[in-house]
C-alpha cells in the first residue's frame, strides 16, 4: 500500500449553509505535518462534529472511491468526500476499529466510521445522500494519531490490523445511535473505538 493523495482544505460557505466548512479538500503537493489533532494547513470548522484527537485524520481506501466513482458515474477527484488521505490498494469495507497505518513516523489508529451529515450532503448537492452513503455501507475511516510525521503521497504505508475482536467500519454504521446487545457492547468497549461513543456506551451500561 501507498499514499496515492494528501488532502487539505480551507474554510469556505457552501450553497444553501450558513456556517463555514472546511470538506472541500484538493491534493497537495510537498509533505504535510500530521500531529495530535490533524493536519496542518487542513481547515475544520466545527470542532463540536468533526476533529479533535480521535478524528484527526479522516482517510479514503481507493478501493472505495473506485466503487464511488462507477456508482456516480464521475472521475473522483483526490478529497472529493472530504478525506485527508487516500490510500491506494485499500478497501475500507476491510478495515477495523484497532487498525493502524503506519507511514514513516506517522502511526494512525482507527476510531470509528465516518457517519454522513447535512454538510456532506450539501457538498454533493443532494438532500438525499445521507441516505444513500448510509445505504451503500462503504463507510470512510477516522483515525487518531499515535505518533505524529510528516506524509506525501507515494510514501509506503503499512497497515496492522487490530489484533482483537473486530468491529468493521460498515457495522459501525449500521449501529450507530442503536442500543447494542451486552455481548457486542463489551466487544466495542475492548477495542479502541473514539471516546465519544465510549463514553455513550459506558453510561448504558451502568
Amino acid at each position: 500500500m501507498k499514499i496515492r493523495a494528501v488532502c487539505l482544505g480551507a474554510p469556505e460557505t457552501l450553497p444553501g449553509r450558513k456556517t463555514k466548512t472546511g470538506i472541500n479538500k484538493h491534493a497537495v503537493n510537498g509533505a504535510v505535518m500530521i500531529d495530535a489533532q490533524g493536519l496542518l494547513g487542513d481547515a475544520i470548522c466545527n470542532r463540536e462534529h468533526h476533529g479533535g484527537r480521535d478524528q484527526a485524520v479522516y482517510v479514503e481506501g481507493s478501493l472505495t472511491l473506485d466503487w464511488w466513482a462507477k456508482e456516480l458515474g464521475q472521475e473522483l477527484e483526490p478529497g472529493f468526500f472530504g478525506e485527508n488521505l487516500i490510500v491506494e490498494g485499500l478497501d475500507n469495507c476491510a478495515v477495523s476499529v484497532g487498525d493502524r497505518f503506519i507511514a514513516g513516523d506517522l502511526v494512525l489508529e482507527v476510531t470509528c466510521a465516518r457517519i454522513p451529515c447535512a454538510t456532506f450532503a450539501a457538498k454533493m448537492s443532494d438532500p438525499k445522500f445521507v441516505k444513500r452513503y448510509t445505504e451503500a455501507g462503504r463507510p470512510g475511516i477516522y483515525c487518531r494519531v499515535l505518533a505524529g510525521g510528516t506524509v506525501s503521497a507515494g510514501m509506503p504505508v503499512k497497515y496492522v490490523p487490530y489484533a482483537g475482536a473486530p468491529i468493521t467500519m460498515p457495522e459501525m454504521m449500521v449501529t450507530f445511535s442503536r442500543r447494542l446487545s451486552p455481548e457486542d457492547r463489551a466487544r466495542y468497549l475492548a477495542a479502541p473505538i473514539h471516546y465519544k461513543l465510549r463514553a455513550t456506551l459506558e453510561s448504558e451500561a451502568l
